[in-house]
């Protein structure tokens, strides 16, 4: 048998949040969700309450991570084991371009305005930030330690776009630091067998985008009313 690793996005933040946290990396930029991110939470929460309970839970302390797993949290009170808060799943640090909107980032910088246009990551020439390798030497890690023995079953991490890219890039074997951008409040499903690892969906948003299919039947009626 087979066990199962969800790595969800944080959803939808508040860009015009000025919170910030300490990290063991730095003052990392740590707003809360707007009101976007809220339903998308809500709905995320309704279509994991359809699917198997994890045996494990593990998220990143960052607020719009926190905030993005209540709901569920809160709609299973009591059937789920304690999340544990894990400071390696934190987002990717930036130094200085902390709290900065991309325009700002890459406004005065043609160099910085051609990567982002031709898909190129940006985060590893932030001054003062952490560099591509240094994210993977703490997410991989952190992620294994989580799935560790994991012969069935599933864990369900709530993380950040950067780490989840560190993640699938290392058990792909895809050198580049960003290679996909994962949707807010998305799911993306690895299958644990023993030693092996192998990605079975990315960027799964239909609880989104349908969240109709994920309203629990009323009991008594059947599927065709």
């Amino acid at each position: 048998m087979a066990g199962r690793l969800l790595l969800i996005r944080h959803s939808a933040v508040d860009f015009d949040s000025r919170e910030f946290r300490l990290s063991p990396r730095g003052r990392q930029w740590d707003p809360p969700l707007g009101e976007a991110g809220l339903q998308q939470a809500r709905r995320l929460a309704a279509r994991l309450a359809l699917m198997s309970p994890p045996r494990d839970i593990r998220v990143s302390p960052f607020t719009r991570c926190v905030q993005t797993l209540e709901p569920y949290l809160e709609a299973a009170v009591g059937t789920l084991p304690e999340p544990i808060v894990e400071d390696d799943l934190g987002e990717v640090f930036i130094g200085s371009w902390e709290g900065m909107r991309f325009e700002e980032i890459v406004s005065e910088d043609e160099e910085l305005a051609r990567r982002f246009r031709e898909q190129e990551a940006m985060f590893s020439m932030a001054p003062g930030g952490e560099s591509g390798a240094e994210l993977r030497a703490r997410v991989v890690p952190a992620v294994e330690r989580a799935i560790a023995g994991l012969d069935d079953g599933t864990v369900l991490i709530v993380s950040h776009g950067g780490v989840i890219n560190a993640y699938l890039g290392d058990i792909l074997g895809i050198p580049h630091d960003m290679f996909f951008l994962p949707d807010n409040a998305s799911i993306n499903t690895v299958e644990v067998d023993g030693d092996a690892r192998s990605v079975r969906f990315l960027n799964d948003g239909r609880h989104l985008t349908d969240p109709g299919v994920f309203v629990p039947p009323t009991p008594g009626r059947s599927s065709s009313g």
